[in-house]
C-alpha cells in the first residue's frame, strides 16, 4: 500500500534488534528513518508490537505507539521523546517506548507506520484498539519493519 518505508541504522528488516533497545537494556527505541509519505499525508501513526506474545502473554504485546506524527519528520531519533506527536499508553502500562522483553525465546517485532490522510482527534489515554478503528478509512499508505530479540 505506497511507497511509505521505514527503516532504522541500527538494524535491517528481519534481523536482530540490538540489545541496548531491549527493556532490560538502556530500553531506549531505535533510531527509525521515514522515506516516501504521500504528498497529501496529514499525519503518521506508529505502532511497535509483538506479535508472538499471543503464546505466553494471551495478546500481541504492545510496547509503543505514538499518533500525530507531523508527516515532514523523515527520522525519529534514537531515544526519542516526542513533543509534537501523541503517545498512548503501552501494554506496560506506560506512555513511552518499552523495548523487547521476551520471556521464552526470539521474538519478532514489528515496527508498523501508517500515513494517514487526518490528524486523529484522540486523548492521550486511547488504547491501541481506538487508535486502529479511528484511522480506519484514512489509511494512505502503511509498511512494516521487523526486527528479532531473543532474551
Amino acid at each position: 500500500m505506497g511507497d511509505l518505508r521505514l527503516t532504522s541504522p541500527a538494524f535491517e528488516d528481519g534481523e536482530a534488534i540490538p540489545r541496548k533497545y531491549g527493556h532490560d537494556a538502556q530500553n531506549i527505541n531505535p533510531p527509525l528513518s521515514i522515506e516516501k509519505a504521500p504528498p497529501e499525508t496529514q499525519s503518521l501513526t506508529l505502532i511497535m508490537d509483538d506479535p508472538d506474545a499471543v503464546d505466553p502473554a494471551g495478546k500481541v504485546w504492545l510496547h509503543w505507539i505514538v499518533w500525530n506524527i507531523p508527516p515532514a519528520r523523515t527520522d525519529i531519533p534514537e531515544a526519542w521523546k516526542p513533543t509534537e506527536a501523541i503517545e498512548g499508553t503501552n501494554d506496560f502500562g506506560n506512555r513511552d517506548y518499552d523495548g523487547p522483553a521476551p520471556p521464552d525465546d526470539r521474538h519478532t517485532y514489528r515496527f508498523k507506520l501508517y500515513a494517514l490522510d487526518t490528524t486523529l482527534g484522540l486523548p492521550r489515554t486511547a488504547n491501541k484498539r481506538t487508535v486502529e478503528k479511528a484511522m480506519q478509512g484514512k489509511r494512505l499508505a502503511q509498511t512494516v519493519l521487523k526486527g528479532t530479540y531473543a532474551p
